[in-house]
């Protein structure tokens, strides 16, 4: 069973969960982060760590309601976190509560923690087991089980206290389903494997079900002290509700997931004897699980609520035979395929990193190394993109290549006005040697600050305004926009006195050919006005001598 699914919408490509993956268990792919099933310890670290809630425990309330429907008497065995989590309460009122949604009866864990507790002290007084550790929790067993296959002989073949307590439950009342609860996302893998435990809620799950049923859960007015085996869930718990009969062993207890992988590092060399380790993955022990960390983490007062239910001496119980309490746990092992030498060479001269100076370690992408990295990549668990270093490299080079061989003029200045960046046509247009020479400078040192000084007044741009540089003799088109998220000017100057220039000539062609055409009408007006005159002249000399004939022939 999936106990822990993605909501897709909500992973944001932040890899928080594989920087808090002890085991980096988490394929990361489409920029969406999966779960590795056959690799995952089901520490719920995904879950407690994820900023945007896409990591979500599967729920079996549901199941839970067609057991209790079914006619089967439904027994539930509360973890003795439960103190905790339920702040002032009791086991009476957690019977009583969840009596009200149907249960037939409740118990606490607890009675099957004194069984497994007094099992350990059975095997430490017997001495046949050189170093033996803990297996009451289920992430500690799969850590051992998928990643120290070696060391399972160390692993104390016995139950877990949620085992052994459902198996009593079952033997004692025929026909009876079983349902853990506790603040654990592990038990609910370790109940798939073992038939004792029908199913598992976590607190969350059953705190939202009493909500819905407006079933209250009451601090009681005198909670009673039990057994010992209360303490289970606070770090060192386990050693402290035990007798350690054999002086000859170190008892030590480790909890938190890098402690118990380093633990298990150092059991890897050997040379180690006589040792009893109790091993909690939760920071803390179970008071510190998944759940309790997301929604109840108050580690001072989760550990002295349960350190106030327990008593000096245990419940009052029969102890089940050795083989009642037995179980095996077998190795699960997934081949791990690693690079060599020119496969990671390759993969990280792809991430950047061609020197070892430029494997930065900075554990951004959530490995350790760029090496650890540059394997989750040859092994399909991660993608070259997510090396965030590289993709700042990248896309500065990308910017910078695009400013530095773009014809226009580009300069970033910050609220002051000082020049925070320029590119090199702007420097070839100013006829600036080097950007060094004015960065950090006033822009008043190379251009005039007056449209500089409006559009930081009115914070409104100034598009495609034909400037004269009159310092550098160039004519530049002049586009200021002011940034106002990052507290910045650009400024984009396009050079156009070839423009300019080309203009003027049409100007002045223009010019000439006006004065010329002027000139031509002027004389063409000049010469009809003298032909004018010289046909007048004519015309009235030729009526005169018309005259003068006619007169003649009218005197004959």
């Amino acid at each position: 069973m999936e106990c822990l699914t993605l909501k897709k919408s909500n992973c944001k490509n932040c890899y928080k969960c594989i920087r808090h993956c002890p085991v980096k268990s988490i394929r990361f792919s489409g920029n969406q982060a999966y779960i590795i099933g056959n690799e995952c310890i089901m520490c719920g670290q995904c879950f407690v760590v994820c900023p945007q809630n896409a990591k979500q425990i599967v729920s079996e309330a549901d199941k839970v309601r067609v057991m209790l429907q079914s006619g089967a008497p439904v027994v539930a065995s509360l973890a003795p976190s439960f103190v905790a989590n339920y702040a002032g309460s009791d086991i009476a009122e957690l019977r009583r509560a969840l009596g009200q949604l149907g249960f037939y009866d409740a118990e606490e864990t607890a009675l099957g923690a004194t069984v497994v507790k007094r099992e350990y002290d059975r095997m430490v007084q017997a001495a046949d087991r050189d170093i033996i550790i803990s297996s009451c929790c289920p992430s500690v067993n799969l850590l051992i089980r998928r990643y120290y296959p070696s060391l399972l002989g160390y692993l104390a073949p016995v139950m877990s206290p949620m085992q052994a307590h459902c198996a009593d439950i079952k033997r004692r009342i025929p026909g009876a389903k079983t349902v853990f609860i506790g603040p654990c996302v592990a038990k609910k893998g370790e109940a798939e494997e073992c038939p004792e435990v029908d199913a598992v809620l976590t607190f969350d799950e059953l705190t939202d079900w009493l909500k819905e049923k407006n079933i209250p859960v009451e601090p009681s007015p005198a909670p009673q002290k039990g057994g010992r085996a209360r303490l289970f869930p606070t770090a060192g718990g386990i050693l402290r509700s035990m007798e350690k009969p054999n002086p000859d062993y170190t008892y030590l207890s480790v909890d938190g997931a890098q402690s118990c992988i380093e633990v298990l590092d150092d059991l890897m060399h050997g040379g180690l004897h006589r040792c009893f380790i109790e091993m909690s993955i939760c920071a803390g022990g179970c008071v510190g699980g998944p759940v309790m960390e997301k929604f109840h983490r108050s580690p001072v007062r989760d550990h002295q609520a349960v350190d106030r239910s327990a008593g000096a001496a245990d419940f009052t119980l029969p102890q089940p035979a050795p083989e009642q309490l037995y179980t095996e746990r077998l190795p699960l092992i997934k081949e791990r395929h690693l690079p060599g030498d020119r496969e990671l060479t390759e993969i990280l001269r792809q991430m950047g990193k061609k020197k070892p100076s430029d494997e930065l370690n900075c554990g951004s992408c959530g490995y350790n190394t760029c090496r650890e990295k540059a394997i989750a990549v040859y092994q399909g668990k991660a993608e070259i993109s997510m090396c965030l270093p590289y993709l700042k490299d990248r896309s500065e080079r990308l910017a910078g290549n695009i400013l530095d061989h773009s014809p226009n003029g580009f300069i970033v200045l910050n609220e002051k006005l000082e020049i925070q960046q320029i590119n090199r046509s702007a420097l070839g247009m100013m006829n600036l040697r080097a950007a060094g020479d004015v960065l950090g400078e006033p822009v008043v040192r190379v251009l005039d600050p007056g449209d500089f000084f409006a559009v930081l007044e009115n914070g409104q741009s100034i598009e495609k305004k034909r400037v004269y540089l009159s310092e550098y003799d160039r004519y530049a088109e002049e586009t200021i926009i002011p940034d106002h998220e990052f507290h910045q000017i650009i400024c984009i100057l396009r050079d156009v006195t070839e423009e300019e220039r080309v203009r003027r000539q049409k100007e002045e062609l223009s010019r000439q050919t006006a004065e010329i055409a002027d000139g031509v009408v002027e004389k063409q007006m000049r010469i009809v006005q003298e032909i004018a005159s010289l046909l007048g002249e004519t015309a009235a000399e030729t009526k005169i001598a018309l005259y003068k004939l006619k007169g003649s022939v009218s005197d004959e």
